[in-house]
């Protein structure tokens, strides 16, 4: 948010380039918070009304930092970087100007959403998701393998249900329990035992997790259809589940990767998953923010139980 439009803040934008920096952007005052709620940045600076004659008039001015302080790391490293490059500028600018004197121009630093920076906040619930993710995709994978190797998938061909409806039962099922035991963590563990608060909307968390679990659940019977035997099935579930926690945000900056990689990740159901909820627990979004993910997220599960369906019928062949 650019006030002054001098030469001093066009340096100040300006130095502020990749890798460290995504290439600065103009937006109005009244976007600010809609911007940050949304995770559409990480750092937005207001620039004030008259800095650059402020700062040469020696009046010591200051420029506001407003972080958005979820990846913790991430908002920390930042905030220093942008210091530095504040603090170099106006050095430069002044000994261009043939002033000795260095007069430093004072950053107001504003944390957003976690304003001790504490790292447990994020890790936590970011944990949950990790669990869910791992458990939706072994948890169902295994239930089909094991009738596979056990032979009780044969009586599900004398059965008068269709495999929509056996695929349905496994997602139903098993999914329901991790949901239970996700909100149990979030309430007693997150919020009870560690004593971090909740934000948002937990029942809009819950839905979007009901939804999320309908994806991977989905994804894991696929992959249960693929593998011959369970250990085929631990080596192609690992290296998935693997891909999906480092890579969709989780952990690891999503900005921060290249973007033909964020690219193949938004096909990813966890990347819109992680998304919604730190939009939901740590920004107090609600739905008219976080409708996107879940549409993608809804979408991205009908594809993998078509697929899943597909192969299901494809193994109950290959079974009799």
């Amino acid at each position: 948010v650019d006030a002054d439009r001098s030469t001093l803040s066009s340096r100040i934008k300006d130095a502020l380039q990749p890798p460290y920096f995504s290439p600065a952007r103009d937006i109005d005052r009244s976007e600010v918070d809609e911007l940050l709620d949304k995770g559409s940045y990480t750092f937005v600076l207001e620039i004030p009304p008259r800095l650059e004659a402020d700062l040469l008039a020696n009046r010591g001015p200051s420029i506001q930092i407003n972080v958005d302080a979820t990846a913790v790391s991430q908002a920390a490293v930042g905030t220093a970087y942008i210091q530095e490059i504040i603090a170099r500028e106006a050095a430069n600018f002044l000994h261009q100007h043939g002033t000795s004197e260095v007069v430093p121009i004072e950053p107001v630093i504003r944390a957003l959403f976690n304003q001790n920076l504490e790292a447990i906040r994020f890790n936590a619930s970011m944990d949950i998701i990790m669990n869910v993710t791992m458990l939706g995709i072994i948890l169902v994978g295994a239930a089909v393998m094991r009738e596979r190797e056990h032979g009780t998938i044969e009586h599900l061909l004398v059965m008068p249900v269709r495999p929509s409806e056996i695929a349905a039962a496994k997602i139903w099922a098993n999914g329901l329990i991790i949901l239970l035991a996700a909100g149990f963590s979030l309430h007693v563990v997150i919020e009870f035992v560690l004593q971090i608060p909740i934000i948002g909307s937990v029942e809009l968390f819950l839905a979007g997790t009901a939804i999320y679990l309908f994806a991977v659940t989905s994804l894991g019977i696929l992959l249960a259809t693929i593998a011959n035997s369970m250990p085929q099935f631990a080596l192609l579930a690992i290296p998935v589940f693997v891909v999906m926690f480092l890579l969709s945000g989780t952990f690891t900056p999503f900005e921060s990767m290249p973007p033909i990689l964020q690219d193949i990740m938004y096909a990813v159901p966890s990347t819109h998953f992680v998304r919604f909820a730190q939009s939901i627990l740590y920004r107090g979004a609600g739905l008219d923010v976080v409708w996107k993910d879940l549409m993608v997220m809804t979408a991205l599960g009908a594809v993998f139980l078509a697929a899943a369906l597909s192969q299901f019928r494809s193994m109950l062949v290959r079974q009799s």
